[in-house]
C-alpha cells in the first residue's frame, strides 16, 4: 500500500467516527430528554402555581417555543416542556410573579439540525456500505494478488552503487559497459546491424561480486530496475511461478527500456526432467514460462534479463542457448591487482595507519572472494576498535587474516604439557617438511595456540596464485601432510589422532592423482563417473565404471602415492633431527613462530629476545611475503593443522 492510499484510509475513517460522535450526540440528547419528565402544559402550570419550579430556559423557534428548567420539589429534577407561541406572554407573567429565573436562548440553526438528525443514519448506512464494498474489492485483489510479480523497482531515491563500487572485475565491467552503452545510444549499435543481448548470465563463486555489479548497472544505466529472486516464483499454489513470471516482463515492457534482474536464478532455472514431478512440476512450468517470454512469438524489444547464479552446471541447456541468454559473464575470484583495488574500495571509510601496505595484504590472500576481502576490513576495524586505537594498523591486518584463515583462538582450552609437547612436535614436522622441500609453498606461521577445531596449525603461503598443480607438487603436499604423523612416530614413539586430519587430505589427493587427473601408473584414464540430484545441487553416488581389477590397482596406486609421501617426509626428519628438536621446544616456549624465526632455527642461530606475548593480544608477527592459499582451491594446500584429539 502507498503513501496516497493509506492517506485516503485515514480519512475515510475520521469522516466514519466524526459522523458516529455526531449521531451519538444526538441520538443521547434525545435520549436524555426523553428519560427527564415531560409534563402537559396544565401540570407544569401547577407546579408554577404552587412555586415548584426553580429556574427556565426558553429556547425561541419560529412556531414554538422550547422550556426546560429544573424543579426545586422534588429538588435537582429536569424537565422539558413544549408550548405554543401565543402562551408565551401569559406564561413569562406568571413565572415573574412567583420569582422564577427566565433565561431565553434564540435557535439559529433553523431545521438544519431535523434534517441531519434525520438524514444522519441514512449517512451512516451509505457509509458503512461503501466501506463493505471497498474492502471486498480489496480483499478480492489480495485473493488474486499472489499470480502478480515480486519484482522491486529500484527508485531514484534509493542510493546507487557505480562501476566506481565495484573492483577487481575488469572484464565483467567491460562486458556490461557495453549494454549500459547501448541503452543510452541504441543507434551506435544498430546502424551496424546489431542488436542488444536479450539476456546477460553472471556466472561465478559466492561473494565475487554478482549482485553488486548488477546493481552498477541500474546505477548507471539510468533505466527502471527491477530486481528480484529467484525464489520469489515458486510458491504453494500451482501455476502461481509462470503468472508471475508473465507478470514480470508486462511490467518490463511497460517500462522499456528496462532492466530486469533476477537473483539465484537457479532456483527456478534448473535442468527440466530431473523432478518428481515430470511435466507438471511447478518448476518446470516456471521455466516453461521464462523460456517462452526470453524468445517467443511476441518480442520484447528493450528488456534486458541480467541473471546471477553459482550453479550454472545445474541449468537448463534451453535457457542457455543464444537467444535468450547470449552472454555468459564470468565472474572469478579476483587476482592480486583485483585484491589491492577490492581492499582500497572496502578501506575508504576506514581510517588506516601509516604502516598499512595494502599491497602486501592483497598479496597474502589469494584466493579470496570480494566478500572475503570485506570481511577481512571489517574484522580488522573491530578489532581495532577494541583495542581504542584511532586507526587501524598492520598488525589489526594480520590479527583479522589468522582469524579469518585458521579460526579465533580458543583462550579458555587448557592443555596438558603432554599434549603440548604432542602438538609442538607434530607443528615442527610439518613446519620443517615444508622448509626443507624444494618446491612447496614457503612456511608463514607455526602456532601450538588451539584455533577452532585444531590444536596446532602450520600455515603455508603460496608465493604467487596457482590454478594448476603439477605432479612434483602435489606430491610435495603429500609429504608436508605426512610430516607431522612422522614427527610423532620418529621424537615421542606413538601415534596419535591429531594427524586424522592429514591423512583424510592426503587420501583424497592421492585419490584425485589416481581417478581425476591421471597421474599415476594406471595412466591418464578418469575412473568414476559422478551423478549428481539436480535438485539436491550435490553429487550423491559414483558410478563404478571399471571393474573389481581395475578398483584394486586404484586401491595399491593411492596407497603407494601416500606411503611415498610418508617415506619422504621420515627421511628428511630423520636426517634432521636436531632442528626439529629446536623448532619443537621454541614452540613450546613461544608458542607462535614465524617465518624469519624458523629460518633462524634451521640455520642453529639463537633466537632474537622476544617479550612473551599475553594470551588476549594474538601474535601479528609478519612475513617477507605474507601470502594464503584459501581452502576452497582444489586440492586445498593451504595449512596443515592437527585435530583435537577429542575428536576421534
Amino acid at each position: 500500500m502507498n503513501s496516497s492510499s493509506t492517506a485516503k484510509t485515514i480519512l475515510f475513517w475520521i469522516s466514519i467516527v466524526f459522523l458516529g460522535v455526531m449521531l451519538w450526540r444526538l441520538v443521547s440528547a434525545n435520549g436524555q430528554a426523553a428519560r427527564e419528565d415531560d409534563p402537559s402544559y396544565s401540570e407544569f402550570m401547577a407546579k408554577v402555581d404552587n412555586g415548584d419550579v426553580k429556574e427556565v430556559t426558553m429556547y425561541l423557534s419560529p412556531n414554538s417555543y422550547e422550556l426546560q428548567g429544573e424543579y426545586v420539589r422534588p429538588a435537582n429534577h429536569k424537565f422539558h416542556v413544549t408550548i405554543f407561541k401565543e402562551a408565551a406572554p401569559d406564561l413569562t407573567k406568571q413565572l415573574k410573579d412567583k420569582a422564577v429565573q427566565i433565561k431565553v436562548k434564540e435557535v439559529r440553526s433553523g431545521d438544519w439540525v431535523l434534517i441531519l438528525l434525520n438524514a444522519a443514519p441514512l449517512i451512516l448506512l451509505v457509509g458503512f456500505c461503501l466501506f463493505l464494498m471497498r474492502q471486498m474489492q480489496a480483499g478480492g485483489n489480495k485473493a488474486l494478488s499472489f499470480g502478480k510479480s515480486r519484482a522491486r523497482l529500484l527508485s531514484a531515491q534509493q542510493k546507487k552503487a557505480t562501476f566506481k563500487d565495484v573492483a577487481g572485475t575488469d572484464e565483467a565491467k567491460e562486458e556490461l559497459q557495453e549494454i549500459i552503452e547501448f541503452l543510452k545510444d541504441p543507434q551506435k549499435f544498430q546502424k551496424l546491424g546489431g542488436r542488444i543481448p536479450k539476456g546477460v548470465l553472471l556466472v561465478g563463486p559466492p561473494g565475487t561480486g554478482k549482485t553488486l555489479l548488477a546493481r552498477a548497472i541500474a546505477g548507471e544505466a539510468n533505466v527502471p530496475f527491477f530486481s528480484i529472486s529467484g525464489s520469489d516464483f515458486v510458491e504453494m499454489f500451482v501455476g502461481v511461478g509462470a503468472s508471475r513470471v508473465r507478470d514480470l516482463f508486462e511490467q518490463g515492457k511497460k517500462n522499456a527500456p528496462c532492466i530486469i534482474f533476477i537473483d539465484e536464478i537457479d532456483a527456478v532455472g534448473r535442468h527440466r526432467g530431473a523432478g518428481l514431478g515430470g511435466g507438471h512440476d511447478e518448476r518446470e512450468q516456471t521455466l516453461n514460462a521464462l523460456l517462452v517470454e526470453m524468445d517467443g512469438f511476441e518480442s520484447n524489444e528493450g528488456v534486458i534479463l541480467i541473471a546471477a547464479t553459482n550453479r550454472p552446471d545445474v541449468l537448463d541447456p534451453a535457457l542457455l542457448r543464444p537467444g535468450r541468454f547470449d552472454r555468459r559473464v564470468v565472474v572469478a575470484r579476483p587476482d592480486v591487482k583485483g585484491r589491492e583495488e577490492i581492499l582500497r574500495v572496502h578501506t575508504r571509510k576506514v581510517p588506516i595507519a601509516d604502516d598499512v601496505d595494502l599491497s602486501i595484504i592483497a598479496r597474502g590472500t589469494p584466493g579470496f572472494s570480494g566478500a572475503d576481502l570485506a570481511n577481512l576490513v571489517n574484522e580488522a576495524a573491530l578489532w581495532a576498535a577494541r583495542q581504542n586505537r584511532k586507526f587501524v594498523m598492520m598488525s589489526d591486518f594480520e590479527m583479522s587474516k589468522d582469524k579469518v584463515l585458521m579460526g579465533v583462538e580458543r583462550k579458555s582450552m587448557i592443555l596438558s604439557d603432554e599434549e603440548k609437547r604432542n602438538t609442538a612436535y607434530h607443528e615442527a614436522g610439518h613446519a620443517l617438511v615444508a622448509a626443507m622441500t624444494p618446491g612447496a609453498d614457503p612456511v608463514h606461521k607455526v602456532t601450538i595456540i588451539p584455533r577452532g577445531m585444531a590444536l596446532g596449525l602450520t600455515m603455508q603461503l603460496p608465493e604467487d596464485d596457482k590454478h594448476t598443480y603439477t605432479r612434483e607438487y602435489l606430491e610435495t603436499m603429500l609429504a608436508v601432510l605426512m610430516g607431522g604423523r612422522s614427527a610423532e612416530e620418529l621424537f615421542l614413539g606413538h601415534i596419535t589422532t591429531g594427524a586424522g586430519n592429514d591423512i583424510e587430505r592426503a587420501t583424497d589427493i592421492a585419490r584425485n592423482m589416481v581417478c581425476e587427473w591421471g597421474m599415476s601408473e594406471l595412466g591418464p584414464l578418469a575412473y568414476g563417473k559422478k551423478d549428481e540430484a539436480i535438485f539436491l545441487g550435490r553429487e550423491i553416488a559414483q558410478h563404478r565404471d571399471y571393474s573389481e581389477d581395475t578398483a584394486i590397482q586404484i586401491d595399491k596406486e593411492v596407497k603407494r602415492i601416500v606411503n611415498g609421501g610418508y617415506d619422504k617426509a621420515k627421511s628428511l626428519l630423520s636426517n634432521n633431527k636436531e632442528t626439529l628438536e629446536r623448532i619443537a621446544q621454541a614452540l613450546l616456549d613461544r608458542e607462535v613462530i614465524d617465518a624469519n624465526e624458523v629460518k633462524l632455527l634451521m640455520e642453529g642461530k639463537p633466537l632474537p629476545e622476544k617479550p612473551r606475548t599475553p594470551p588476549t593480544t594474538p601474535q601479528a608477527a609478519p612475513s617477507t611475503d605474507p601470502k594464503v592459499v584459501r581452502p576452497e582451491l582444489r586440492p586445498a594446500p593451504g595449512f596443515t593443522r592437527g585435530e583435537n584429539p577429542a575428536k576421534a
